[in-house]
């Protein structure tokens, strides 16, 4: 997985980062100070080893606050203390010639430990360089704090509470591309059911007109043609909803389930006892009680062995039974059944199903709140 794909800058990352590198830089106009004690100095090899040190220092410090993310994300904090091992190195160096003056690297240097280290340790830095700041100025002859250790505190308040912005934008940018990836898988899942169903009752139609029209092709050649032509406009229509389904615009109507379930079932020789119309059934549960009604003529043709087969419709039911071998692995574990149960949870309805006496014949039910 990339570096791109964790960064919670990923896309804008250039301009949040010329953002942080635009805030940091400002406050370089405090470098004034050293640099000028610098200037000052009469002694040239403390005045250009500590420019130097500068040199390095603020290339170091700004490259630090660039990759702010990168810290955090992938926990870089050995690569983190590196650089303010580096910046410390270059303030030891810039002292000798700047004197007091140099304490003012001190407040860049704890600007760039809370931004990149671990909490704990960024404040016991931060401890550090105020303690440090106001015992030299103190104990050391000739020179002063200048406000640097209170400049310490007031810099490490102003990029902790950048930090603790940028982690909640960070958690906000990861939770929308959670749900973003949630919501792919669940659209996938959504065109595997989808296809699952089309294609296992369409093929399943199929397959019985294929065998009946096999069956009748010597003794009854014109029904054997219209069955073919069946097969034809099945083949087709399964298409149209595969293509239909892929794009996410599949649907599927009540009235015209009960239709092509009543010819599936007398193709397959199982008498159907369906229910005419589906006027008592309420818009919202249609497509439910559809696909409920496609599910369970399919595992009756396909697995029963029934004769007959008998569709109850309600307005807050639908429930479709056969007088068959009754329920097995088919009925119980077969991703048809699952793929209704998870249509029926995201509706609010229950699926039930049942056996009939001693064990013959399979009920699927499937029950809508009031």
């Amino acid at each position: 997985m990339t570096s791109s794909r964790l960064d919670p800058d990923a896309g804008p990352m250039d301009r949040a980062r010329f953002g942080r590198l635009l805030g940091a830089g400002v406050w370089l106009f405090f470098l004034t100070n050293p640099v000028s004690a610098l200037l000052d100095q009469d002694d040239l090899v403390q005045r250009y080893v500590g420019l130097a040190a500068l040199a390095v220092f603020v290339p170091v410090y700004l490259h630090a606050l660039s990759r702010i993310p990168q810290f955090h994300i992938h926990r870089q904090y050995v690569v983190a203390w590196t650089y303010v091992a580096v910046l410390l190195s270059c303030f030891a160096l810039v002292v000798p010639g700047a004197g007091d003056q140099a304490m003012t690297c001190l407040v860049f240097v704890c600007a760039v430990s809370v931004a990149i280290l671990p909490q704990w340790q960024a404040l016991g830095m931060v401890i550090a360089a105020f303690a440090g700041i106001t015992a030299a100025g103190q104990c050391v002859d000739g020179w002063s704090a200048h406000g640097n250790n209170f400049a310490v505190l007031l810099a490490a308040a102003a990029v902790y509470s950048f930090r603790l912005a940028w982690q909640r934008q960070a958690r906000l940018v990861r939770a929308e591309r959670d749900l973003s990836e949630l919501a792919v898988e669940e659209e996938r899942a959504r065109i595997a059911r989808d296809l699952h169903d089309i294609l296992g009752h369409s093929l399943t139609v199929i397959t019985v007109k294929a065998e009946l029209a096999g069956r009748l092709i010597a003794t009854d050649p014109e029904r054997a043609a219209r069955e073919i032509d069946d097969l034809q406009r099945l083949s087709r229509d399964a298409l149209a909803d595969v293509r239909s389904t892929a794009s996410g615009i599949r649907g599927i109507s009540l009235p015209g389930e009960i239709a092509s379930s009543r010819m599936a079932l007398e193709s397959a020789g199982i008498e159907p006892v369906l229910p005419t119309v589906a006027d008592d059934v309420p818009s919202r549960w249609r497509e439910l009680f559809a696909w409920t009604l496609r599910e369970g003529v399919t595992n009756v043709i396909r697995h029963s062995g029934a004769t007959r087969c008998e569709v109850e419709l309600r307005a807050d039911r639908i429930r479709v039974s056969d007088d068959g071998r009754g329920a097995g692995p088919a009925h119980d574990d077969g991703s048809g059944l699952e793929g209704l149960r998870q249509r029926a949870r995201l509706a609010g309805a229950t699926v039930t199903t049942t056996a009939g006496p001693d064990d013959r014949g399979f009920s699927l039910t499937v029950t809508v709140p009031a």
